[in-house]
């Protein structure tokens, strides 16, 4: 067992604040020339022209991670990033003048351990002088639709310790740098906020938006993230003139075909002054449409600066040039966004503020980003399961003293990569995709080593020598677990990764007739069998012998804990079965539902205790197959959702259904047709329904693409309302056909209204005080289109490709077929009577899906379940007391030297509930087991700065309304009485470095 805590406190001087060696150190030289003291002075009189040298380096895309890095495969894209940094270092060095910034920290880091030590110590001068800045700093520039806000946490942190340990302070990110994604969520803002950042800087928003913003000098604005948290988490945000391009005729780069700058007057090619002409034309029109006299250019691309002197001999002209001749009206210079940021902000001016965030984005009448939100739905899946993994792995490194790891490390890596716009979003290649998916493959494996050998340590009574392995089912998708595919007697072990006790229904793929299972105190509990669904036993690829699943419950597994349950085969002759059959009756639902089948195939579902129906169905879009010539012949893409009409059509029902019912589990199997399929589930004692749906392989025979909708229609009354979660955290509000910032009109009246569903979709109907959502396992597009309707987008599968780079279709295959994607929908009713009821059972059962218990399988044949019980621990708890319910340890991980990673997060927003949305407090020092706690300081959310040193630029917003300052700027950790207090308000996320001193076990 962990043992019991002893609170050895010697005094309370023990938490005091102490400024540890090697940690956030300040270097005071550098200190004078980095960060806005080293910007340059903008001049009040003059139009201020910051140009920032760039390229965006995607962390894959059209290649692999390491073809970009290497320069591989330049057959599909000529990009090679170690070029990029080792030419940019060559120009750098010739020139104290010139500055650049860098953005993506897993391509910086694999650089840097390639340099020497001269290099490696010029580059930490470069960024000590402030001409190399670092903007963004996470592992990758993530998407803002796909992720969710665990992994950004996550991604983002570890990209920060590499600078921070790396290169000290000088190496903060102070801005977010987001040119790429597809859309920007209010919860990214909220986490750069929360970050410390002073602002953020995009490239993409919709067209009609940015027109509006334009000419009404609103592109620059602060963004009010977050009602819960007020003013920590606002965000002052700067919309880019030319996305993140250069003027038009000024790339100087080699993949650029733009004239150089020529300044011999005896050349004929001498352009300095017609090109010098259109340069301050240009500027003079993007100052018109922004409030200072500071304007910023992006001079840079997409892997741009392979041969960096080329493009800088060509800015250093035109500074020089520019300076010479419009130096009158005209201040041009090297700059960063950081400095952009400063001199906007000593301007004084008072700026707009939004709180809605920026999403359907569409770049053209007919083009709406929103087919990515589902595009590559295993993909998807997988990252959400790897994140899923990442923190078991972490949690336990923590738990049992292991400390980091180099394979821990790779996870982390892993899971950066993943978090890329162009990764979990599915707008790659299919073989970038397959490589994501090698990558992270390899990295859950070598997590596998870590958690087994630390559940066996926490398990075994006796002598190491009796250590055992403990297995994931990694195949568990396709009802398979391969570990155990041919023993009699297992143990199946449950790791429960969240803050609070589980009790869950758990399934293992077994092929035998009968199983006994005990619980760890040997009492033999419930089980049934269930025959495989036949679409998931004839998946493409799958080569298991398991023809059922053994289901069974386990209760209260501890939190960041475990439990163990010892299955033995039941012996008997060939006619004994205890496989639940199919029962020949027209409905299910237990007391809670009436679940029965209509002639179409549609399943309907009747509340017994609320007036709520609901009839779920499966349809599908046509993609608009256009050939891109111009807007309004759009395919439907990788990216684009575009549907040929506003027709959602019907399945033809060739199916049959089966209903079966059992002690624990009722279940209605349903085949729709050759490639749609699902279960519906009730489980006794859970109040919701489980949709287990089954897609694919698509048929394309008839050259359509099609992209298949779950629709959920039920008799609410919604008024055109329907809610969507930012990147699984807070609720927005969604109104159909309606933009809050601008009168939208609108060219594709289906694609125009779907959402990013990273976690769940809600509607209500206030006057009957009833709320249906639907919750999912992986982002996945939905909208409302219909009043009481809900529809969310499971798989797409299209022959055409939408023309914004891919240039391939999103015609994914496997196993020498169209891709079969399984995956989970949960369908809750709730009564808004009760709201701390309906919003705590919706909150479990969104973490429910993002954070499973771990399915550990052991096989242990010639063994009885008192030899095991004997030598091996079978339930272990990491936490010494319950939290408050509405409390969440979001990270756990190991950190430096003694030094744990400790986030605790409040769960609920204001208003969201009525006792859940109450402060809570935690006391940090008896919260774990086998742990003293030595000493606790806070930082900003990433980890990287002492929340005591955290300052960030304060605007003024034009309506001059106060937003409460209700995260605290700097909150403080209360020690009283050997007690290290954490109050934690709603919406707050609170970050410790903690130091524990282990305890010898008892």
């Amino acid at each position: 067992m962990f043992g019991r805590i002893l609170c050895a406190f010697i005094a309370i001087s023990c938490f005091l604040v102490i400024v540890q060696a090697g940690v956030f150190t300040r270097n005071l030289e550098a200190a004078r020339s980095c960060g806005y003291e080293g910007c340059p002075k903008p001049d009040p009189k003059k139009l201020n022209i910051h140009l920032v040298a760039h390229t965006h380096d995607d962390v894959g895309w059209l290649k692999t991670v390491d073809q970009y890095f290497f320069g591989g495969r330049n057959n599909i894209q000529k990009a090679g990033v170690e070029y990029i940094l080792d030419t940019v270092v060559d120009a750098l060095r010739k020139d104290p003048e010139r500055r650049f910034i860098y953005v993506e920290t897993a391509f910086l880091w694999k650089w840097w351990l390639r340099q020497n030590d001269k290099i490696r110590e010029e580059v930490k001068t470069f960024i000590n002088e402030g001409r190399l800045e670092i903007i963004g700093g996470a592992w990758s520039m993530n998407d803002e639709a796909t992720t969710h806000y665990h992994s950004i946490i996550d991604q983002s942190t570890w990209g920060f310790r590499r600078l921070n340990d790396t290169f000290g302070t000088c190496a903060r990110p102070k801005i977010g740098w987001q040119i790429d994604p597809f859309g920007h969520s209010r919860e990214q803002a909220s986490l750069f906020a929360q970050f410390g950042f002073d602002g953020m800087f995009f490239g993409r928003l919709d067209w009609q938006d940015k027109t509006k913003r334009m000419s009404e000098k609103s592109a620059e604005y602060i963004w009010k993230a977050s009602s819960s948290l007020g003013k920590s988490a606002e965000l002052f945000s700067v919309a880019l003139f030319n996305n993140y391009s250069p003027p038009p005729g000024f790339c100087f780069d080699i993949l650029c075909q733009d004239e150089p700058l020529i300044d011999d007057p005896k050349s004929p090619d001498y352009n300095i002054k017609s090109k010098l002409k259109s340069f301050y034309d240009y500027v003079l029109e993007q100052g018109r449409h922004y409030k200072s006299n500071n304007i910023i250019l992006t001079m840079g691309g997409d892997f741009t600066y392979q041969l960096a002197e080329q493009y800088f001999v060509n800015l250093d002209r035109l500074i020089r040039y520019t300076n010479k001749i419009y130096g009158d009206k005209a201040n041009v210079f090297y700059s960063t966004p950081s400095c952009y940021l400063k001199s906007v902000n000593e301007a004084g001016k008072t700026f707009p503020t939004k709180t809605d965030d920026l999403f359907p984005y569409s770049s053209d009448p007919h083009a709406f980003w929103t087919g990515y939100f589902t595009s590559r739905p295993t993909l998807k899946y997988f990252e959400r399961l790897g994140n899923n993994f990442l923190q078991i792995v972490k949690q336990l490194a923590v738990l049992t003293n292991a400390g980091d790891s180099k394979d821990l490390e790779l996870f982390r890596e892993a899971m950066g990569v993943m978090q890329h716009h162009d990764a979990v979003t599915g707008t790659e290649k299919q073989q970038v995709a397959d490589d994501y998916a090698r990558l992270l493959t390899d990295a859950i494996v070598r997590g596998e080593k870590i958690v087994s050998t630390t559940i066996g340590k926490l398990s075994i009574r006796g002598k190491p020598s009796a250590a055992r392995d403990f297995k994931s089912c990694l195949l568990l998708n396709v009802s398979s677990c391969q570990p155990i595919e041919d023993s009699k007697t297992f143990t199946v072990t449950l790791y429960n990764p969240r803050s609070h006790p589980v009790s869950t229904y758990v399934r293992i793929p077994v092929k035998g007739a009968g199983y006994i299972v005990k619980d760890y105190i040997g009492t033999e509990i419930v089980t049934q069998l269930i025959p495989v669904p036949a679409p998931v036993s004839q998946a493409p690829g799958r080569t298991s012998k398991a023809t059922r699943e053994l289901v069974f419950r386990a209760l209260e597994i501890p939190p960041l804990g475990y439990q163990s349950f010892f299955i033995t085969e039941k012996d008997g002759d060939d006619s004994y079965d205890e496989i639940t059959r199919p029962e020949n009756v027209s409905s299910i639902g237990g007391d809670l539902y009436d679940i029965s089948v209509d002639d179409a195939g549609d399943v309907h579902v009747q509340w017994k205790n609320m007036d709520l129906r609901v009839v779920q169905s499966f349809k599908y879009y046509q993609g608009a197959k256009g050939n891109n010539s111009e807007f309004k012949n759009r395919a439907s893409g990788a990216y684009i959702f575009r549907p040929n009409s506003s027709l959602v059509h019907d399945f033809s029902y060739s199916g049959f259904h089966k209903f079966y019912k059992g002690p624990l589990v009722e279940e209605l199997h349903l085949i729709v047709n050759s490639y749609v399929s699902q279960v519906v589930r009730i489980y006794n004692g859970e109040d919701k329904i489980e949709f287990d749906w089954v897609a694919g392989p698509i048929s394309v025979d008839d050259s359509i693409g099609k992209e298949i909708v779950s629709k959920f229609s039920s008799n609410l009354e919604s008024k055109g309302v329907f809610f969507t979660d930012s990147n699984g955290r807070e609720m927005l509000k969604r109104v159909r056909d309606f933009r809050p910032t601008w009168t939208l009109n609108l060219s594709e009246p289906v694609a125009g209204n779907y959402y990013p569903v990273t976690a769940k979709i809600s509607l209500r109907d206030d006057a009957k005080q009833l709320r249906m959502s639907v919750l999912n396992d992986r982002a996945q597009g939905g909208s409302s289109m219909k009043d009481g309707e809900l529809e969310v987008m499971i798989h797409r599968r299209l022959l055409n490709d939408d023309a914004f780079g891919v240039n391939e279709a999103l015609n994914e295959q496997a196993f020498g077929k169209g891709l079969v994607a399984r995956g989970v929908h949960y369908l809750v009713g709730s009564s808004l009577k009760d709201l701390d009821a309906a919003a705590s059972k919706e909150k479990s059962l969104a973490l429910s899906l993002a954070l499973k218990p771990w399915v550990l399988v052991t096989p242990v044949e010639n063994l009885t379940f008192e030899q095991w019980q004997s030598n091996y621990i079978m339930q272990v708890r990491g936490l010494r007391k319950r939290l408050p319910p509405n409390i969440h340890i979001l990270t756990l991980e190991p950190w430096k030297e003694d030094q744990v990673l400790l986030r605790l997060e409040h769960l609920y927003e204001i208003g969201e509930a009525a006792q859940m949305s109450q402060p809570a407090e935690v006391n940090i020092a008896d919260l774990f087991m086998d742990f003293d706690v030595v000493e606790v300081r806070e930082t900003t959310l990433g980890g990287n700065q002492w929340i005591e040193d955290k300052r960030r630029l304060q605007w003024s917003s034009e309506t001059n309304e106060g937003s409460p300052d209700l995260g605290n700027s700097r909150p403080q950790v209360r020690i009283l009485d050997g007690a290290v207090n954490v109050l934690l308000k709603p919406m707050e996320i609170r970050t410790f470095i903690v130091s524990f001193k282990s305890l010898p076990s008892s």
